[in-house]
């Protein structure tokens, strides 16, 4: 992490790394562990606590950042920055990486276009399609009313994507002691289940974290993590339906053969000569 020929060692910045990801997952259960406060009466009262102790995590890891990087300009500007917090570029800072990431989820796109024709079909398609498009279109509203008060949506969509991009990228091991506990799975259930969740975390978090490196935009695998989170896993086949395992393995091909062309810092930048961050994404033209 070089800037302006000044720098932190290696050993601090992966401690630095390490110790902000513990502390995400540490803090969520100073509530119950630490405050002794009794177990949450509901779900929304146990996740607003998480939310509540994140935000605490947040601050406090950006603020720590703050003081052991060379900074040298303490403007609001500047600080922000730091964390890719920029409207310079910022259309490109979403749509391109938004679009990468969606190839690798071609399989699941196409089944879900599949579906919806299937879907059109059994209205009869002609003139009751339109009117099923239209009652679509009328509950949205009332959708988004619902949603904005569904406190997973909060977490999934907003809390969790905002925070573990400013921070770092927790660890699902934490995931665990609940699937183990809470949900009474067993432990080799409750292993495998974290062990894919870890694995596909480990994989999104090396790319969320090239794209921040490469773009200087937390916007970047913000909307990223968001898209991910909505779509879930990538669908890799469907019985029955051999176009959506050969549009994953298309959407798979191209994602690779675009990952470093629509990602290049030029397009993300003025110049890479004058970076506002301390990335290292100037490196890799």
């Amino acid at each position: 992490m070089a800037t302006d020929g000044e720098s932190i060692s290696m050993s601090l910045a992966v401690a630095t790394c390490v110790a902000m990801a513990l502390f995400y997952v540490l803090i969520l259960y100073v509530p119950t562990v630490i405050l002794r406060l009794p177990s949450a009466s509901s779900y929304t009262e146990f996740m607003i606590r998480r939310f509540i102790c994140a935000a605490i995590c947040t601050v406090a890891s950006l603020v720590f950042t703050a003081f052991i990087l060379p900074i040298k300009s303490w403007e609001a500007s500047y600080i922000l920055g730091v964390y890719g917090i920029r409207k310079d570029h910022l259309w490109q800072g979403v749509v391109y990486p938004l679009l990468l990431t969606s190839l690798v989820y071609a399989g699941s796109l196409v089944l879900k276009l599949l579906f919806l024709l299937e879907s059109w079909k059994e209205n009869g398609g002609g003139c009751s399609s339109f009117n099923y498009i239209r009652s679509f279109f009328q509950t949205i509203p009332a959708s988004v009313l619902t949603s904005a008060s569904n406190v997973s949506v909060w977490r999934n969509f907003i809390v969790a994507p905002v925070t573990e991009e400013l921070v770092f990228r927790s660890s699902h091991l934490n995931h665990f002691r609940e699937m183990y506990i809470r949900h009474n799975r067993s432990y080799l259930r409750a292993s495998l289940i974290v062990g894919l969740q870890l694995g596909y975390t480990v994989i999104f978090g090396a790319y969320a974290s090239f794209l921040f490196i490469r773009t200087g935009h937390l916007a970047a695998p913000l909307f990223a993590h968001i898209f991910c989170n909505y779509m879930g896993l990538p669908v890799l086949y469907a019985n029955g339906k051999g176009l959506v395992s050969a549009a994953f393995l298309g959407g798979v091909v191209g994602f690779v053969l675009l990952l470093f062309p629509l990602t290049k810092p030029l397009m993300y930048n003025d110049s890479t000569n004058d970076c506002p961050c301390w990335l290292g994404y100037c490196l890799w033209n």
